[in-house]
């Protein structure tokens, strides 16, 4: 699978490192080059391209043409979504997946086609569980 990640976190390299290490081939983008060589294992094959997953020329040295997953893990839930709406309807990628932080918002992604994900709404259920309330 051609996978395009955006966001060079401590979610997206992990992410980016498990799939390289699967063999998918994995192109990571960042805007900052130092959490390339912070948070990427140098075992990592794949491409770490510097640049936003919301400028169209970045994302078409992506190759994203030829992606078949999208996902933007990045801090800001605007540039996460702005990336995901151009990924799915602009370029027609075939999974879109993407970290809202705001679970309100989520919900509203979620209405607008967008695959979305809350790590705030994950968590405050896994502590939940561990409290066993």
């Amino acid at each position: 699978m051609k996978i395009i990640i955006m966001g060079c976190g401590r979610v997206g390299a992990q992410l980016a490192n498990s799939l390289d290490a699967e063999g998918h081939d994995v192109t990571i983008l960042d805007i900052d080059a130092y959490s390339f060589d912070r948070f990427l294992s140098p075992e990592f094959r794949g491409t770490a391209l510097l640049g936003s997953g919301i400028d169209e020329d970045i994302l078409r040295k992506a190759e994203i043409e030829k992606a078949d997953a999208f996902i933007a893990v990045a801090h800001g839930d605007n540039r996460n979504v702005m990336a995901c709406q151009m990924a799915k309807h602009t370029f027609r990628v075939p999974k879109v997946i993407c970290r809202i932080y705001d679970p309100q918002r989520r919900d509203l992604y979620i209405l607008l086609g967008i695959d979305a994900v809350s790590p705030t709404t994950l968590v405050a259920q896994m502590l939940r569980e561990k409290l066993g309330a």
